[in-house]
């Protein structure tokens, strides 16, 4: 059963002022009437609020006494009159009066219609669903004109912890506050000391399903905390904590805060693509700084001047990584899962290498869901944090990073060097069983050419050119083969190849004869020699 108390302690009713004085409001309350007949105590039951505008009681207050009587003795709850249409204020007399027989005397607004109060407080008395539906669309109509007017979350979470009244967090996909309410700013404990006690494994199931989860207060108490997943993409969901819900007033129910947290999603997800038609500038930008071809970079306009809203500096040092995540197999064919994990590893490093690397240009690469990095300046840890970003990364999330760099330069022309260094030190890693997370440029020599041709194509080149010697098993013919490289490799000089093989000259001579015989052309023929040491290096891998 209700008491009065309640009610008036709802923040919907908190315009209702009660002017009698009481030692306690712990009368109960089963019912509501509107009424302006002064006997009507005779037909009313009990524990029941009476609504009146007093019309008949305009000229003399003095009669409110009488009646004020009568509905005590009635066991009536309260006695609520509004004012402003036919009493303009409640004389002080009556509110004594109702404070000495211990009838609560309750002054009603102008502005607040008597039928719409009594449909108010009997839905509360009720637990009406109806009443329910009514102030989650109210919070949803509420919270949807903030998100017209493009608050921040900071804002949103405050306003939305004052109808709740109770805290609120906000955290990202990875587990760090966003923002909170105002219940933090004065509090002993911070919303990351709440955040600390959650594991691994209740993000996990958060992210499946709202929980509820119990923590210790400052106080070392412990409390509810309900958690609700905030889906912006499929698979990435933000975190919304409300501490202490079961203390969250009527008629606020979990349909009401589901409203509010749609358009908390909206919004999350209004400023994402805010934030990524941003990052398309930045995307094209790259594209023409990357283009080889593009004679303005270097002839006709002042880049970083032009471009310094994208963190680009003037330096002696450039070099570039590209970042892109490692997709697990189950994952390879999940086209919208790669592209959501591409973007939030892109979130995430915007907001952590400000802090550790500042002189770090973050972009992405045009229709791929990789990101790339310009370092600026040289520094000698600048392997190991990109180590420990990674792991850091891994640790809240399902996610392995890893970084292909090029080598670096002293002008920002050369950069589409470094940009295809990084490509092929990622290219490499592809093919490696165990790739390194932070993987340096290697030349990879006269093979690496051929690198992208079929290996049936590599293998009919050498044979064409080598014939027997491509890919010899006898034990002639592998003597053969090796005294032909040697012989190449020393610029075609006899007595050298002689020393390098410890064989007489002769040996070499007649050895070379033997190579020409098989091959059928001369071996000293500037292009046949060029095609030999080709064919010789890649029959040789």
């Amino acid at each position: 059963m209700k008491i009065l108390a309640e009610v008036l302690a709802l923040p919907r009713f908190s315009d209702l002022q009660l002017l009698s004085s009481h030692s306690n409001l712990t009368q109960p309350l089963e019912s509501v009437e509107i009424t302006e007949t002064p006997d009507v105590a005779d037909f009313i039951p009990k524990n029941v609020m009476i609504l009146t505008t007093a019309m008949i009681y305009k000229d003399d207050q003095e009669k409110l006494k009488p009646f004020i009587d009568s509905l005590k003795q009635a066991e009536c709850t309260a006695l609520g009159i509004k004012v402003g249409r036919f009493l303009d204020e409640i004389s002080p007399e009556i509110v004594a009066y109702a404070s000495a027989v211990d009838l609560p005397l309750i002054k009603i607004p102008s502005t607040q219609p008597l039928g719409g109060l009594l449909h108010e407080i009997v839905g509360y008395l009720r637990d009406s669903k109806t009443e329910q539906m009514s102030v989650a669309f109210d919070i949803q109509k509420r919270f949807s004109t903030l998100l017209m007017q493009d608050v921040d979350a900071t804002r949103f979470i405050a306003e939305f912890a004052k109808i709740l009244n109770a805290p609120i967090i906000l955290l990202s996909p990875w587990q760090q506050v966003i923002a909170h309410s105002n219940y933090f700013y004065g509090n002993q404990k911070s919303a990351e000391f709440f955040i600390e006690q959650l594991s691994k494994d209740h993000f996990q199931q958060l992210a499946q399903e709202k929980k509820i989860f119990r923590l210790q207060d400052e106080r070392q108490e412990n409390i509810q905390v309900a958690g609700f997943p905030i889906r912006v993409n499929d698979y990435f969901p933000y975190y919304l904590l409300v501490l202490s819900p079961e203390q969250i007033p009527y008629p606020i129910s979990e349909f009401a805060i589901d409203q509010a947290i749609l358009v908390l999603t909206f919004m999350l997800f209004k400023n994402q693509k805010i934030a990524e038609s941003f990052e398309h500038l930045k995307t094209d930008f790259l594209d023409r700084l990357l283009d080889t071809h593009q004679e303005a970079l270097s002839k006709h306009q002042n880049w970083l001047e032009l471009w310094k809203n994208y963190r680009l500096i003037n330096s002696d040092y450039y070099q570039l990584a590209i970042v892109y995540g490692v997709t697990k197999p189950e994952n390879e064919t999940h086209i919208r899962y790669q592209q959501a994990e591409g973007q939030l590893i892109f979130q995430w490093l915007k907001e952590q290498l400000p802090e550790i690397l500042p002189d770090v240009a973050l972009f992405k690469l045009k229709n791929q869901n990789k990101s790339i990095l310009i370092f600026q300046s040289k520094k000698n840890d600048h392997l190991m944090i990109l180590q420990n970003l990674a792991e850091r990364l891994q640790q809240a999330l399902p996610i392995t990073i890893r970084f292909a760099l090029g080598n670096a330069y002293e002008n920002l022309e050369d950069l589409p060097n470094s940009y295809i260094e990084a490509s092929s030190t990622l290219e490499a890693s592809l093919h490696a069983q165990k790739p390194a997370t932070v993987q340096l440029f290697h030349p990879k020599g006269l093979a690496g050419l051929f690198e992208k041709i079929g290996t049936e194509d590599v293998e009919y080149f050498c044979q064409q050119q080598l014939k027997e010697l491509a890919y010899p098993t006898e034990p002639t013919l592998q003597e053969l083969r090796k005294t032909l490289k040697v012989f190449l490799d020393f610029n075609c000089e006899i007595t050298k190849t002689a020393n390098a093989l410890y064989l007489h000259r002769n040996t070499i001579k007649y050895r070379m004869n033997q190579c020409e015989k098989l091959l059928d052309t001369s071996i000293q023929e500037p292009e046949t020699s060029l095609l030999l040491r080709v064919a010789l290096e890649l029959s040789g891998k």
